[in-house]
């Protein structure tokens, strides 16, 4: 089964600079041990640029690859295509790539841009059209309505086999279009297990966190410790959840957090305290790994082949991840 799995670097946001570096290094060394695919690295205005981020990672591993979070508004196609081919060129390594329609809304407004939601994954959609054709050595002329290039042409060319992973958000019906006209995996937040709507998406790739164990109750036990229940953080969220205009936000304030006991006699695993907490962007899978790995293999059998996990705290937490992998018949 070819499935492919990406760990989530630390944010410079949340460590002091002279830790960051390292941090970095450690979590894609890690991801590496682990078998992972690659390794997501944000961006927003308020932290560290992704390319140089990713840069950092390709030097501190060997065969790793940054899914570098792409903004359209923050560079021009041709510059983004031209960070791929000089790292390509520099390192003889992949990037894969993570287009953004969205973002912190405020981050957007900030940087003059109202753009609606639908209108931004229509201008994503075009961006990356511009950029893939770059990579693929073509000479590029587009009168598009975000973009307008003429006779456009990519240097130092990229090799064909390292041309990116494209991945895009995928929960909301312009996400999904977005994803089918650019040929890129459709990443989305799952819901409650069970409770999917009638139009959830099949296939493509789930964002989501894990903490197993043998016993569940050693799981619950890591999980609250991690993410402890937090009022500002709750406030926090809040706050966040109405400014925000991202499908995949909304989609999870409104779940259910369904802490139920199931038929197996193990409590519910999808969990939304950390994402309720302000922790982190994701939902969380939390049982034994038996569990765990039922959860999975239901994603499996939805034709999911992309898993983008959270950011893994150590070694040994990916190392629990795996056995849960291991269980749902996924190899590292």
């Amino acid at each position: 089964m070819n499935v492919q799995i990406y760990s989530t670097c630390p944010q410079s946001k949340d460590l002091p600079a002279d830790e960051y570096a390292r941090a970095v290094a450690d979590t894609a060394r890690w991801s590496e041990a682990a078998g992972c695919t690659g390794m997501l690295v944000y961006t927003d205005n308020g932290i560290a640029d992704p390319w140089l981020v990713a840069q950092h990672v390709i030097t501190a591993t060997e065969r790793l690859a940054p899914l570098v979070a792409v903004q359209p508004v923050y560079m021009h196609p041709f510059t983004a295509a031209s960070m791929v081919s000089s790292l390509a060129y520099l390192h003889g390594r992949s990037v894969h790539l993570n287009m953004l329609a969205g973002g912190f809304r405020n981050d957007l407004l900030a940087l003059g841009d109202p753009t609606e939601h639908d209108d931004r994954y229509a201008r994503t959609s075009e961006y990356t059209q511009i950029l893939l054709g770059l990579l693929r050595g073509e000479t590029v002329t587009r009168e598009g309505h975000w973009h307008q290039v003429h006779n456009l042409k990519l240097a130092p060319v990229l090799p064909a086999d390292l041309m990116p992973e494209v991945l895009i958000s995928g929960s909301s019906p312009a996400g999904r279009a977005a994803a089918a006209d650019i040929g890129a995996v459709p990443i989305r937040y799952p819901e409650p297990l069970g409770q999917e709507s009638t139009d959830a998406p099949s296939g493509g790739g789930v964002r989501v966190g894990i903490v197993a164990r043998e016993d569940t109750a050693d799981a619950w036990k890591v999980a609250e410790e991690r993410f402890p229940s937090d009022r500002k953080g709750q406030i926090a969220h809040s706050m966040a959840m109405k400014a925000s205009d991202s499908h995949w936000h909304q989609q999870l304030s409104v779940a259910a957090q369904g802490q139920e006991v199931t038929a197996d006699g193990e409590p519910d695993p999808f969990w939304l305290g950390p994402f309720q907490n302000y922790q982190t962007f994701c939902p969380y899978l939390v049982g034994s790994y038996d569990r765990v790995a039922a959860a999975i293999t239901h994603y499996l059998a939805q034709g999911t082949r992309v898993f983008v996990l959270d950011i893994p705290p150590s070694l040994e937490e990916l190392e629990h991840i795996g056995e849960v992998f291991r269980r749902a018949g996924v190899s590292g």
